[in-house]
């Protein structure tokens, strides 16, 4: 299994002292390149993408998502302003549960 870590130069590098495989400052084509080659070797991943990376919707980032079971993606907040984090599921939770579920 590769533990992999995506997003600003400052945030990887706490990533690097756990032993991630770290890509900082990375682009969202080296995300899908990334994503691609996992997805054609069949490899296990568990990935942390910055939000800004993990909000596009690329073919790769799609299909691990909706079809790769050895590929868990994590978001992680901006590490500089960690207060206007929104993961995508919090629409969908507000959505079933209602706007005060996340109080």
């Amino acid at each position: 299994m590769r533990f992999i870590a995506m997003g600003s130069n400052a945030l990887m590098d706490g990533f690097a002292l756990l032993g991630f495989e770290v890509f900082p400052n990375v682009t969202i084509e080296t995300v899908e390149k990334t994503l691609a080659q996992l997805l054609k070797n069949k490899e296990k991943a568990l990935i942390f993408l910055e939000n800004n990376l993990s909000q596009h919707s690329g073919k790769y980032l799609l299909q691990a998502r909706n079809e790769a079971a050895g590929i868990i993606i994590t978001e992680i907040p901006p590490l500089h302003a960690p207060d206007t984090y929104h993961p995508l599921v919090e629409e969908l939770v507000t959505r079933v549960l209602g706007t005060t579920a996340l109080d």
